[in-house]
C-alpha cells in the first residue's frame, strides 16, 4: 500500500466465502476499498476494541442508507499499513487490474459482492456479504445478512482500473 493511498471503503463484520471446488465455510473479517485494490483483512489485533461498537453503527447506518462507501473512525491507513506489514498472512490484497469480474446479485437473504480475481497467479472467486448477526455455538456462523448497494463500490473498482488487451 503506497503511503499516498487512502482508504474510500471500510467494511467490518463481513463474510467472505470462496467458490473454490472443494472450499467449505467462509471467513469473517474487514474489506477495504483503496485508491488501488481491494484488501480483506481476516485477523488484526487494532481492531478488538473497537470491533462490536464498529459492526452496531455499520448495521444502523446501511439501515439507513444502503451505500456501503463508508469508513469507520479508529481504524485508518496507518493501522491497515500496520496489519500488512505485521500480519500478512491473514490477508488478501487485490489490485484492481486483477479483477476479472466484479458484479452484485441479490439474494432473497441479503446482496452479495462476486468477484473474479487472479491471486498468485491463479485465478480465484470469492464472494463477500455483510452480516448483521453471527451465532457463536458450536462455530461462529452468519445467521442474517444486510441488503445493501454495492454499486458504487464496483463503479469506484472499474473506474480505477486499466484495461490491457
Amino acid at each position: 500500500m503506497d503511503e499516498d493511498d487512502k482508504i474510500h471503503a471500510h467494511l467490518v463484520s463481513v463474510w467472505r466465502e470462496s467458490k473454490a471446488f472443494f472450499s467449505v465455510g467462509g471467513k469473517e473479517g474487514m474489506l477495504f476499498l483503496t485508491d488501488n485494490q481491494l484488501v480483506f483483512v481476516r485477523r488484526t489485533e487494532r481492531m478488538k476494541k473497537w470491533w462490536k461498537a464498529a459492526v452496531t453503527r455499520q448495521v444502523v447506518t446501511l439501515h439507513q442508507n444502503d451505500n456501503v462507501m463508508i469508513t469507520h473512525d479508529g481504524y485508518d491507513e496507518e493501522d491497515l499499513r500496520i496489519d500488512l506489514r505485521e500480519k500478512e498472512k491473514y490477508i488478501d490484497q487485490t489490485s484492481f487490474n486483477n479483477i476479472l469480474e466484479i458484479e452484485a446479485e441479490e439474494k432473497q437473504w441479503g446482496s452479495v459482492l462476486k468477484t473474479k480475481v487472479i491471486q498468485d497467479g491463479k485465478k480465484k472467486e470469492y464472494q463477500y456479504s455483510i452480516v448483521r448477526d453471527w451465532v457463536q455455538y458450536p462455530l461462529k456462523d452468519p445467521t442474517s445478512f444486510l441488503k445493501v448497494n454495492w454499486n458504487p463500490f464496483i463503479e469506484f473498482v472499474k473506474s480505477r482500473q486499466i484495461i490491457k488487451e
